[in-house]
């Protein structure tokens, strides 16, 4: 069984990053050309993280995450991805599949890492989330040709939330779940890496919602940018691959020196904005600020508290959710020549915050 579900839970990460690939590569451009202003793209990329960021309060006291609620989840990503074609005409209407998707993500993604981390544990957890960063590569390469067409792009987020569904289904097949306990969770017992974990996606904002208009502004075609975006995740990829012996060591000590390679990695963007070789290498640290981050982070807090779904969720409510809700919030408006600077300077902040743990 663990064998199937090593690759069911792996085929539910190719088609979950699929969709985050849609989103924040092609979404951003296609509000755009819709007419929407910056500060309007930043607000709409702000909601679903902010319900990313509310839902996990609801279990601290109130809901269990049960197999008929992730079910909900499932189902309400695809009510999201049909509204998306009737209402992105309209600023205030397109709030509402927005909405949806955030508490979608919200509820679905911890439950599928909550099981890829008890049963096929941390050691092959970086092999099968690597499906996820294939998803979002291929997204990244065969879109490139149609950003001028936002009709293949809700078409494109549509089907890979059609397949998401489908595959999540067949895992909770696999692994019935019966709900998470009502145990105590102490946020304040590591509160040093939960605000390292929002900063450093505050930091992630300029990045997610506005390096493609960023760079195009200054005079790279979409095809290079896709190569960029696409040259970040085989990085991260081989770290994916290769990342195993490195999560037996302090993951504390990981996730600060991942924290400052992202400060760096900003920085290099802000001064040298148009020189391939140094956006290329600034991609390739995406290994450290993302892939080796993310296993890190969410490998020390199954770890550290019993209540391990409940702790998954928080670490996509902060980091995601309210995180990338300020993130998003921050970029926008921020926007300007200065917009990597400012990241940097909060990615620098995360690891200062972190430093005295370790």
């Amino acid at each position: 069984m663990r064998n199937s579900l090593f690759w069911l839970i792996s085929a539910f990460y190719f088609w979950f990053f699929a969709i985050i690939g849609v989103y924040v590569i092609y979404m951003p451009k296609v509000l755009q050309l819709h007419g929407y202003t910056s500060w309007q793209i930043g607000f709409i990329f702000a909601l679903s993280p902010l319900m990313r960021f509310l839902t996990p309060f609801l279990f601290l006291r109130h809901l269990r995450l049960t197999q008929s609620l992730y079910r909900f989840s499932l189902l309400l990503g695809l009510l999201a991805g049909g509204l998306f074609f009737s209402t992105i005409h309209d600023f205030w209407l397109f709030m509402i599949p927005n909405i949806l998707l955030g508490i979608s993500f919200a509820l679905s993604l911890p439950f599928v890492e909550t099981i890829a981390l008890a049963t096929i544990g941390k050691e092959r957890y970086g092999r099968s989330r690597l499906f996820g960063s294939l998803g979002f590569i291929v997204v990244a390469l065969l879109l490139a040709r149609w950003m001028d067409n936002p009709q293949i792009t809700l078409w494109t987020l549509l089907i890979t939330l059609v397949t998401t569904t489908i595959v999540g289904l067949f895992i909770q097949t696999k692994y019935p779940f019966g709900g998470s306990k009502q145990e105590t969770f102490n946020l304040f017992k590591e509160w040093r890496l939960w605000v390292n974990i929002l900063l450093m996606q505050i930091s992630f904002g300029p990045f997610y919602n506005f390096f493609t208009i960023y760079e195009s502004e200054r005079g790279l075609d979409y095809t290079t940018i896709s190569y960029l975006w696409t040259f970040g995740v085989v990085a991260e990829i081989i770290m994916l691959f290769f990342q195993a012996p490195l999560l037996r060591k302090n993951l504390l000590g990981i996730i600060g020196l991942c924290t400052l390679a992202s400060a760096v990695r900003w920085l290099l963007i802000f001064l040298f904005p148009t020189s391939l070789p140094i956006l290329f290498f600034a991609q390739s640290l995406h290994a450290f600020s993302f892939a080796l981050y993310y296993s890190a982070v969410i490998s020390y807090l199954f770890a550290a508290y019993t209540n391990k779904t409940l702790a998954q969720q928080f670490f996509g409510g902060i980091s995601f959710g309210l995180g990338g809700m300020l993130g998003s919030l921050f970029a926008g408006m921020a926007y300007g020549e200065y917009l990597f600077f400012y990241a940097s300077l909060v990615a620098l902040a995360a690891f200062l915050v972190l430093k005295p743990a370790h």
